[in-house]
């Protein structure tokens, strides 16, 4: 058994690793500059703080941290982003197999979320839909933990609080599943009672509220930018009552094609014909009923009440433990002896996605990654160094045009927001390049 386990691990590990080489490569190679959203976390990495004017900061900060290490490097960006996917697969299958208790089940638990858009073509971009994902999976492990053990850990309680701030500082939606886990425990505790109240809970809470005072205090000092700015990306302010029942109805449409190839894979591991049992007095089950299905049901509730679009990345943590879900719903009915219309029609899927990112990153020439965003950043410096003899500081205008200067020019000035006349008075020598300027402070 050992052997096997080992043997398993090793798949696991070269499955990852392959997958990062991949992501990695192919749009290092083919991509001429960065994607939007990795721009935009560079622009906010160049002057950080503890929130942007359209997120809260930890996509910025990771994204500074490799630039500290790697420079104006692309691929290290695409590398950034293909290790918060790995992370998140790496705790799932941890997950997977404390639930499962079968190496190999679990493993086909994390294999399924390659076929699964969020986890391969969008990965490229690190953003803060990516930045969730190793949290999302941390936060769901450690509330299993809390959840199965009967002797409370101080030092899990301490992680999920930790990873949960984390998680809610990369992008606000992380509080669907930490409402759903809220829920889940509130429902043993107080309504079935098969769970009792213990005050190490009261760590998740402190260390989770500790942790996000400075971004709070930053909210209020910034007009809560941040929810202002997500408020008008739901389309709340021109809905009617139609939008109600239309976007949620949209919402879910999306998610069904969304999985389609996911349910494809489900079905050729079942051996017989589809027997589901539901259960909600399994105790597993409701685990994974309330941190799979019910964020889900809650973004739905809330597109329908408020008659708000809900964008389909947004969803990108959503589906992290959905080949725990569907592997332990129809487990008995899984004959890994004959699987290999599975292990094929993985392997197409596996490959066809990065040869679709090639094919369109080759022959669609008008996205984001064509900006010509170092010949740019070349002739601006050029410009610069006709009037001046010293270095750029800092950098005015949208995130993108900006954004790319920020990135690109070799001095690595800080993105100062957008461009007004009192931030150019301050300073002592600027240069203006259409709607993008340029400066000294």
């Amino acid at each position: 058994m050992n052997v096997l386990n080992r043997n398993i691990n090793n798949i696991f590990f070269i499955f990852a690793l392959s997958h990062l080489i991949i992501w990695t490569l192919i749009p290092s190679l083919t991509n001429k500059n960065l994607p939007l959203d990795t721009i935009e976390a560079l622009a906010w990495g160049s002057n950080l703080d503890w929130g942007f004017n359209k997120h809260p900061p930890m996509s910025a900060f990771f994204s500074e941290v490799f630039f500290k290490i790697f420079g104006s490097q692309d691929w290290a960006y695409y590398l950034l982003s293909q290790i918060f996917v790995i992370t998140a697969f790496y705790f799932v299958f941890k997950f997977a197999f404390e639930l499962l208790r079968n190496i190999k089940l679990s493993l086909i638990s994390v294999l399924l979320l390659e076929t699964i858009y969020f986890y391969n073509f969008t990965t490229p971009e690190f953003n803060v839909n990516v930045c969730q994902l190793p949290f999302w999976s941390l936060v769901v492990y450690y509330s299993w933990k809390i959840y199965d053990d009967k002797n409370i850990k101080f030092i899990d309680c301490f992680l999920v609080g930790l990873f949960a701030a984390i998680g809610f500082l990369s992008k606000y939606l992380f509080i669907y599943l930490l409402i759903s886990i809220l829920l889940l425990f509130t429902y043993l505790i107080f309504l079935k009672k098969t769970k009792k109240f213990d005050f190490k809970y009261l760590i998740i809470v402190e260390v989770f509220l500790v942790l996000l005072v400075p971004h709070f205090i930053w909210l209020y000092n910034n007009e809560f930018i941040t929810l202002m700015y997500g408020l008008k990306r739901t389309g709340l302010e021109g809905s009617g009552i139609i939008d109600h029942f239309k976007y949620p109805i949209i919402f879910l449409l999306k998610q069904i094609v969304i999985l389609i190839p996911f349910l494809i894979l489900v079905f050729l591991l079942i051996d017989k014909k589809i027997k589901l049992k539901i259960n909600f007095k399994d105790k597993k089950f409701l685990f994974l009923i309330f941190i799979n299905i019910l964020p889900i049901i809650l973004m739905f509730i809330t597109s329908f009440v408020t008659g708000s679009k809900i964008r389909t990345m947004w969803m990108t943590p959503f589906y992290l433990f959905f080949g725990v879900l569907f592997v332990y719903l129809f487990q008995s009915q899984i004959n890994i002896k004959k699987i290999k219309s599975f292990h094929y029609t993985f392997l197409f899927l596996f490959f066809l996605s990065p040869i679709l990112y090639l094919f369109v990153s080759i022959n669609q020439t008008d996205k984001r990654t064509d900006y010509p965003g170092k010949e740019i950043a070349a002739k601006v410096q050029l410009v610069w160094e006709q009037d001046f003899d010293n270095e750029i500081q800092f950098v005015t205008g949208d995130e993108w045009k900006a954004g790319n200067l920020s990135y690109h020019l070799k001095s690595r000035p800080k993105w100062e927001g957008f461009t007004n006349n009192e931030k150019l008075n301050k300073s002592s020598q600027f240069i203006c390049v259409e709607d993008v300027c340029l400066g000294r402070y």
